[in-house]
């Protein structure tokens, strides 16, 4: 009977698993070349074997089999092509202690595929039931909680970088590149910078992150996939579209809410499901790492989450791409809260510009609340003059505290706020000292005493919090003089200007509500710091009240 000649196929692999764990030795026993020899000697020693092909992955991770080349050996077995699978041991054929059971009890079977494990001394055509139910398991459950483990310790260390604000990034985000000298540092890249700070510049002169991406393709300007592609940077993204990547109002977006570039960096967005999938997903925002002040900043702070506001509201592209008017992204309906809308009316040659509420239009009941254009001017740039007036003002009044001997916890009396949220943290606790009491007589039950007893809890807890927050701000003034959290510097720019204009807009005011009869609300930024300064001059005037009556 003339001798079966078995087709076989050598499987390589090696992936960073296999790197750097029990030294160099390993790796270098487990690398390609050294697999290919080993293995090729083998089957040229063999008598009833002939080599059909070698198949190849390099750089993949035996956690799955998501693997190219092992899916065309496996495609080659389901065509009859190969009867013969050879590997260097269990783990080059994977590390999944379940499906590489599945593959060596039942799919290379059913397929009359012989397999050998040629290190572990495993041949399917010798091996006994023994070795195929128990040592091979084992085996393969050993090679499972390796692969888990190397994926633990790796995970540990990525989250102790992170916590120490090294970028661990394959690649730099747009406007940054590493540091030559340490790679975990980013440096600002001075051309594509340059772009980001003038994507944010577009954005708070009124821009849509439409207009902006026509801007900076109209400009020549490389997006960042391409502009990593011509230093050389071998970069890929799921968001090209094209041959040559575009500028897009997504990639805008994506830029102008990311915080890294005021000098925070912000990792661990993302992580993998577990070490046996490849598939990511999103992380709640309260587990993100975020570390200030790691790397240079491209874009203020303030700046940055000027832009953030601008963001929750819909701003739409000029048809030329110029910017929206000065109002853009600022101006709502004091009733509705709609964005308003602004119209040009033309008669005879004149133009009125006006704002109105687009719900009216809509029919869903709310009034027009008309405005022209250059009274709400008047009217937002004389109530910014007031503001400014008072403050300065008031910054004057309180200089004269930094030369003070303050008593922190003596301010804290003047800060109603402070008073308020302190009376609230006793009423909770009062609540829920007496629950015990309603419990023992038999008012509340036991569902009911845990329930109330979270409740009054979690409340206790925020007004602590919030407490916590209001006497921080008081301390910041104290430890960095009145004018920390302000810019006085600007505020006295602006009592110099004699008409409202975008940048002044954008520095100090927030948002703007119209309301009927021409009515307008506007809420300036930096108002809890405005409040604590009110507090302060409380606490001036009280002083200087007790020094006249000592002196009386």
């Amino acid at each position: 009977m003339k001798e079966h000649i078995y087709s076989a196929a050598i499987y390589l692999r090696l992936s960073r698993d296999d790197e750097d764990i029990d030294g160099s030795m390993k790796a270098e026993s487990n690398s390609i070349s050294s697999q290919r020899e080993l293995l090729r000697a083998y089957v040229r020693k063999q008598e009833d074997m002939e080599l059909f092909d070698i198949y190849v992955d390099d750089g993949y991770s035996g956690s799955n089999f998501d693997r190219p080349e092992f899916k065309r050996m496996m495609a080659d077995i389901e065509k009859g092509n190969v009867d013969c699978v050879i590997v260097k041991d269990l783990s080059r054929l994977g590390r999944d202690y379940i499906e590489a059971g599945r593959l060596i009890q039942k799919t290379f079977p059913a397929f009359h595929v012989r397999f050998i494990a040629l290190t572990d001394n495993f041949d399917s055509q010798s091996a006994d039931n023994s070795t195929k139910s128990l040592v091979v398991p084992v085996k393969n459950f050993i090679n499972d909680s390796y692969c888990r483990d190397i994926s633990q310790k790796v995970k540990s260390s990525q989250k102790a970088k992170r916590e120490q604000g090294k970028f661990i990034g394959s690649f730099a985000v747009y406007g940054y590149r590493k540091s030559e000298e340490d790679k975990n540092q980013l440096c600002p890249d001075g051309y594509a910078a340059q772009v980001v700070r003038n994507i944010f510049a577009w954005k708070l002169a009124g821009m849509s992150a439409q207009a902006i991406a026509l801007r900076l393709n109209g400009l020549g300007v490389l997006s960042p996939m391409e502009y990593k592609k011509s230093l050389g940077e071998k970069y890929s993204t799921s968001f090209r579209t094209g041959i040559t990547a575009k500028w897009s109002a997504v990639a805008v977006n994506r830029i102008l809410t990311n915080e890294v570039y005021t000098g925070v960096m912000v990792q661990g967005k993302s992580g993998k499901v577990n070490y046996k999938v490849k598939k990511t997903v999103a992380k709640p925002r309260e587990e993100w790492i975020r570390v200030e002040g790691t790397h240079e900043a491209i874009v203020s702070s303030e700046d940055f989450d000027t832009v953030q506001d601008l963001l929750k509201v819909d701003i739409r592209a000029k048809a030329d791409g110029s910017c929206s008017h000065i109002f853009s992204g600022f101006l709502f309906c004091g009733d509705c809260k709609e964005p308003m809308y602004r119209r040009v009316n033309r008669y005879k040659g004149v133009s009125k510009v006006y704002f109105i509420c687009p719900t009216r239009n809509r029919g869903q009941g709310c009034t027009r609340h008309s405005i022209p254009e250059e009274e709400l001017k008047r009217i937002v740039f004389r109530t910014l003059q007031t503001h400014i007036s008072v403050f300065l003002d008031l910054y004057s009044q309180l200089e004269h505290i930094r030369k003070m001997e303050v008593d922190f916890e003596e301010v804290a009396q003047f800060d109603k706020e402070v008073e308020r949220l302190h009376k609230e943290q006793e009423k909770y606790l009062d609540l829920w000292a007496g629950l015990h009491e309603d419990l023992k007589i038999g008012l509340i039950t036991e569902t009911d005493f845990r329930n109330f007893r979270a409740i009054y809890e979690k409340k206790y807890e925020e007004a602590k919090e919030a407490m916590q927050k209001q006497e921080e701000m008081i301390k910041k003034l104290f430890r960095n003089g009145v004018a920390s959290g302000v810019k006085l510097e600007k505020f006295k720019e602006a009592m110099k200007l004699t008409e409202l204009d975008r940048d002044t807009l954008l520095c100090f005011i927030s948002r703007i509500e119209v309301f009927e009869d021409k009515k307008v609300y506007v809420e300036f930024r930096g108002k809890e710091e405005f409040h604590k300064m009110l507090v302060l001059q409380d606490y001036a005037a009280s002083k200087t009240e007790s020094g006249k009556g000592a002196a009386v």
